[in-house]
């Protein structure tokens, strides 16, 4: 039955979003092996959401200020290792990092659970796991990021960018519920092995997916080709001011994260199932997003629509730091994960598109790690602010600062010139898009 029958026949006029048109992107092969691979992982990735967390501060009775140190160390290798690993990215070709990626993840997610089962379990062991996990995606994910310009063309990031965004929301919506029960069933580290599981099934989807790849051979030393990545970087307004408003998110994001699940587990009273349930919400947020953001990003403007984003999840914050102990609260804490939901997907498909826009093929590796390097500076501290203002003021001042200063900065970057005026994808010229070859 083909999509044009569908298409005709759906009762609800809705639906006809779903079915994919003659020219979508899921119509193509090799994009839709990456697109399932990403849906996959996703789900995996709801487990260990909840499950890792779940794990310190239920079973290890984690204070906020090791929640905050928890998060703090899958980031900070992004700091150590991102602008070294960009130079590397761009001289090998990704495709086969991002997959051994993959790997490494499960295994690492793997050894919880073994620890769990010896009683070796800490917090020093989960910190540990952080911090491998963080090292990992400090290449693997901006490998991940490259792969996407190799399949798509350059025109039509945004929407590949609010497709993935959409392979994860459907994991969001049925993944916490599925993950609330499974933790409740074999508890929480046992749970990691369905992640585990996951990641292998996801990584042998992306086994030979043929790309447009051809690894540039530079003969610039490596502290020089560093410094030409940084320089690139530095040299562009656009990036420069759309690395410094999404880090001050950043900081945000990591500020409330670190509080929200004790917040709903000591203060509202949910178990673990209940906040696996309350995360739907946050698929539901980030599907709405995803289905409508490319239409978005058309009307606003990628700039506009990334402002957009910044205000959506600081209301959510702010709203869930004033939320009343009882029935209300629980409803705002989902609202508050479906306003983020939407927030962040709405800063994500269209700072990525942006920033991969402007960037030749041969500076990929290093701007993508720059940029990344860039944002998530101001992450590791947020953190540690959020545990430490979490333990020492509060809960609800720690959520209330990440909101008040999400709002202050959509404020700020709505009166920015240099993000209010794009209002389209900017082009690159064509020998500037396709990666030199090989000498």
């Amino acid at each position: 039955m083909n999509a044009a029958f569908l298409r005709s026949r759906l009762p609800c006029r809705w639906l006809h979003r779903f079915a994919p048109g003659p020219d979508d992107l899921l119509r193509d092969p090799t994009y839709r092996r990456l697109w399932t691979s990403i849906l996959i992982s996703s789900f995996g990735g709801q487990v260990t959401l909840l499950a890792l967390p779940l794990s310190a501060a239920v079973l290890l009775h984690a204070a906020p200020t090791q929640m905050g140190i928890l998060t703090a160390a899958e980031i900070v290798p992004f700091v150590f290792f991102s602008l070294p690993a960009g130079v590397w990215l761009d001289r090998i070709r990704k495709l086969p990092v991002y997959v051994v990626g993959k790997l490494s993840v499960a295994l690492t997610v793997a050894t919880v659970p073994a620890a769990w089962w010896f009683g070796w379990l800490s917090m020093r062991w989960l910190y540990i796991v952080g911090f491998v996990i963080g090292t990992v995606n400090t290449t693997a994910g901006s490998a991940a990021q490259i792969v996407l310009t190799q399949i798509v063309p350059r025109e039509r990031l945004v929407e590949a960018h609010a497709k993935n965004a959409l392979a994860t929301s459907a994991a969001e919506v049925a993944g916490p519920g599925a993950a609330g029960a499974l933790i409740k069933v074999t508890g929480a580290p046992f749970a990691l092995l369905a992640d585990a599981v996951l990641l292998l099934i996801s990584a042998s989807i992306l086994r030979g997916v043929p790309v447009r790849e051809n690894p540039v051979a530079r003969h610039t030393p490596f502290w020089a080709a560093m410094r030409e990545g940084l320089d690139f970087v530095r040299g562009n307004v656009l990036l420069v001011t759309m690395g410094t408003c999404v880090g001050i998110w950043q900081m945000c994001n990591q500020a409330a994260m670190v509080v929200h699940i004790l917040f709903a587990t000591r203060q509202l009273g949910l178990t673990a199932r209940g906040v696996g349930l309350s995360y739907v919400a946050l698929g539901v947020g980030t599907v709405l997003a995803s289905v409508n953001g490319h239409r978005v990003a058309r009307r606003l403007g990628p700039g506009p629509m990334l402002v957009l984003g910044f205000a959506v999840s600081g209301t959510g914050w702010l709203l869930l730091a004033l939320a009343p102990l009882n029935a209300f609260g629980v409803i705002a804490y989902g609202l508050m994960l479906m306003m983020f939901g939407v927030g962040a997907v709405f800063i994500f498909i269209n700072f990525l598109s942006l920033r991969q826009s402007v960037t030749p093929a041969p500076m990929l590796g290093r701007m993508t790690s720059t940029m990344r390097w860039l944002i998530l500076i101001p992450a590791g501290p947020g953190a540690l602010l959020g545990g430490w203002l979490g333990e020492n003021l509060g809960l609800r001042v720690a959520l209330g600062f990440a909101g008040s200063t999400a709002l202050l900065l959509a404020l700020v970057a709505r009166r920015l010139p240099v993000i209010r005026s794009v209002i389209t994808l900017p082009t690159l010229k064509a020998e500037a898009v396709t990666p030199y070859s090989s000498d």
